[in-house]
């Protein structure tokens, strides 16, 4: 998988690029400054909002142009993501699609975030990870990148780590269910029986029963 983040700030992600899973996962993941091919003088990358009203909003051209310098089009011929509190919320079903992506290309927003035609002309896709502001799109792309890339095999060393976690098909949807560890009873707090009771079969339909009383708010 090869994953192009366009932003301002691209030491923001040497952290994330250098955590064992997204190193495991074998993506190549470019890094692209989009200040850095601004048609604009003095690294201009936003103006003022028409209409009015506080904040800066990231231009047109500025992005077109950055797509221009990486892919020699824009829109280029990937998928394109557009991170944004007004698009399609982030989930497991939309981060297990996301994976199976050879190629794809995540921008991010600052200041008061993307004049709206970069959304709908240059990029395939609006995704936002929940419903709350952030100061800019940065640890949005971070955020989408692990729930993908642990999804490819490799990434988390086990391959069955990623199939029966929360909200996985494997568990219909719903919250994982509780774990435990040693010690086996703790301030006389014990670990259930039934984990201790070598039965496999008993052991995973309690474990769907927790997962789906989760799910259903009950205890």
């Amino acid at each position: 998988m090869q994953i192009d983040v366009f932003t301002l700030f691209p030491h923001w992600f040497d952290w994330f690029t250098e955590q064992r899973h997204v190193r495991n996962s074998g993506a190549q993941i470019e890094l692209v400054d989009f200040r850095q091919g601004t048609p604009l003088s003095g690294g201009q990358v936003d103006d003022t909002p028409y209409g009015g009203g506080a904040g800066m909003v990231i231009r047109v051209d500025v992005m077109e142009a950055a797509m221009q310098d990486r892919y020699g089009e824009a829109p280029p011929r990937r998928r394109v993501i557009a991170l944004t509190p007004s698009g399609r919320r982030l989930d497991d079903a939309l981060a297990g699609e996301l994976a199976r992506e050879g190629e794809l290309t995540l921008l991010c927003g600052r200041y008061e975030g993307f004049d709206e035609r970069i959304v709908e002309h240059l990029a395939t896709d609006a995704v936002s990870i929940g419903p709350y502001v952030l100061a800019g799109g940065e640890l949005a792309a971070m955020v989408v990148m692990d729930a993908l890339l642990r999804k490819v095999p490799g990434a988390l060393g086990h391959d069955d780590s990623a199939v029966e976690e929360s909200f996985s098909e494997a568990l219909a949807g719903g919250p994982e269910y509780p774990h435990y560890t040693r010690p086996p009873v703790w301030r006389g707090h014990a670990v259930p029986e039934i984990l201790l009771s070598g039965d496999h079969a008993k052991i995973r339909e309690w474990r769907l029963e927790q997962s789906r009383k989760r799910h259903s708010g009950g205890t």
